[in-house]
């Protein structure tokens, strides 16, 4: 019997590709028919996408509810003055420049929203409907892994996370860069399970839209290399390698040449010395105590449990969802400056492999076995017994992350401070109360820049923050020094002085040293914002977190 040269040549072939797990390519149901069991296939055919309507419809709640209750803090103020200056607003030109630190492509997405007048509510809900397209993308990760029901539940993980969803109510870079790793991870997927190369180029040209979106997001690289490297089956040849390389270079170009055409190439030298020299803001544990909290402990604890439940189904695809985590995670956490929002390209993965140990966590089967030897049940009762064990499990689960988030949204009035966890309560009314019972061109001194921030997006008016060190090595190049506040409070330079308890709470010497100045020029008090707080007996008492004072030499 021969055998032909080209049948030889699809055999190696089928050897060299990745054998694909069933699950990839799940047997189509079949079409149902009236009455009996074509009719409850129908009924499962429309729950699938029933059920996503309504998880999506969830996350959007979430991510909307009481979106204005606080105003923006720091961070927001200059991304949503970026697209105001970018789109031509002049409220915010004279203080927001176009090029600071980060690539523009979420500021230019966001710019047609901030044509005209103040802006807040319209930035946060497009980051809000970026977030539940987000909680798709998942869906559509999860499917494909591991099937519909995995998605499905991954899907449901992420719209009530509060990590997620704290993130994604507010107008940051982090939320809409997930959005875009989420979809980089689905083209690499789907590479692994087709060997295409247009997936493998499409993952690369993605990967370069999420690093555009925040630079940051270049160590999800380091994910892709670290799976490649640990799955000698998926095969990787040199011409698809480069091929992918080059597109996520030629997409994340256009930041470099954008700022080199504009003259502004300087200014993202400057930012990334100063991120190489910055002192650490927080201590080495702040990941591991805030960071498995947010994305909920017991989804935490079934993402690690299901690696080790279901160890003997083990495939490239929890190689590839653990490298994801691992690159931002190890990064991260050896680098000095942390952030509260910066692990969150790993909620997604996550989420799946969470979603998956919940599907597949074999105790409830051994559960209903002990309940039908007990009982002396059927099989039917066995496999209700089952499922409703199941679905209880996921229940707890999900309420142990929807009822943290619903606390997180309704709380507007809050006198702690994380951040990125949210917006700052009296930095809005604060700054509006500048820009209408204060002359135009008024200065202002702040405790720290983050408050001028908040008071040029708000007030309209120049702000100096007192803790901006005048050594370009300890300070942000986007923040100007203010060298000798104490000479331009003599000269009348500086009207205003804004104190707030957020910052004060950072800086208890740069605090004092402000109401040394106050004190010195006769500080007045013009005007303070309160929140809701409590006395040492428990009773309610308004705190004041921002004070305004007028003064004079």
């Amino acid at each position: 019997m021969s055998v032909s040269r080209s049948s030889v040549e699809e055999v190696e072939h089928d050897r060299s590709t990745v054998v694909l797990h069933p699950v990839d390519q799940p047997a189509p149901e079949p079409a149902s028919r009236p009455g009996g069991a074509g009719q409850e296939r129908g009924w499962r055919r429309w729950a699938a996408p029933a059920a996503l309507v309504a998880v999506a419809a969830l996350a959007l709640f979430l991510r909307v509810w009481q979106l204005d209750a606080l105003g923006f803090n720091s961070d927001e103020a200059v991304y949503a003055g970026q697209a105001a200056s970018l789109a031509g607003n002049p409220n915010y030109s004279p203080f927001f420049p176009v090029f600071r630190a980060h690539p523009m492509l979420f500021q230019t997405l966001l710019s047609p929203f901030f044509r005209t007048g103040e802006v807040d509510v319209a930035g946060r809900v497009v980051v809000a409907m970026l977030g539940v397209a987000t909680v798709l993308a998942v869906h559509l990760l999860g499917a494909r892994l591991y099937g519909r029901r995995v998605g499905l539940v991954a899907a449901l993980l992420v719209a009530v996370m509060p990590y997620h969803v704290v993130v994604t109510r507010q107008v940051l870079l982090d939320g809409p860069m997930v959005l875009f790793a989420t979809l980089t991870l689905y083209c690499l997927v789907r590479f692994v399970q087709g060997q295409r190369m247009l997936w493998y180029v499409a993952a690369g040209a993605m990967l370069g839209l999420t690093m555009l979106t925040k630079e940051t997001s270049v160590v999800l690289a380091g994910g892709v290399y670290a799976f490649l490297a640990l799955t000698p089956t998926v095969r990787r040849p040199v011409r698809m390698s480069l091929l992918a390389l080059a597109a996520m270079v030629a997409v994340f170009l256009t930041h470099p040449v954008s700022q080199a055409l504009a003259g502004r190439s300087q200014t993202g030298k400057s930012y990334l010395v100063w991120q190489l020299f910055r002192r650490p803001n927080h201590s080495m544990g702040f990941y591991i105590e805030t960071v498995p909290v947010a994305m909920g402990l017991l989804v935490v604890a079934a993402a690690a449990g299901g690696l080790w439940w279901l160890r003997r189904r083990r495939s490239w695809r929890e190689t590839l969802l653990v490298s994801w985590i691992a690159a931002p995670v190890v990064f991260f956490q050896l680098w000095p400056v942390k952030g509260f929002q910066y692990l969150l390209p790993a909620a997604a993965p996550v989420a799946v492999l969470a979603a998956r140990a919940l599907i597949g966590l074999p105790a409830p089967e051994r559960i209903a076995r002990l309940l039908r030897r007990a009982f002396r049940s059927p099989d039917a009762e066995d496999r209700s017994a089952v499922r409703a064990l199941r679905i209880s499990v996921l229940a707890v689960v999900t309420l142990s992350l929807l009822v943290p988030s619903w606390n997180a949204v309704n709380r507007a009035d809050n006198s702690t401070f994380l951040a990125g966890s949210g917006g700052v309560p009296g930095g809005r009314e604060a700054g509006r109360w500048l820009a209408a019972n204060t002359p135009d061109g008024s200065v202002v001194l702040t405790l720290g820049p983050s408050m001028a921030n908040i008071i040029q997006y708000y007030g309209h008016r120049r702000s100096y923050g007192l803790s901006v060190s005048p050594n370009p090595l300890r300070r942000n190049p986007s923040y100007e020094p203010l060298p000798n506040p104490d000479w331009w409070l003599r000269h009348n330079d500086l009207q205003y002085v804004v104190w707030d308890s957020f910052s004060a709470g950072r800086s208890a010497f740069f605090s004092e040293r402000l109401m040394v100045l106050i004190r010195r020029y006769h500080g007045r008090v013009v005007h303070t914002e309160y929140v809701d707080g409590t006395d040492s007996t428990g009773a309610r008492v308004p705190v004041p977190v921002v004070i305004i004072y007028e003064v004079r030499p």
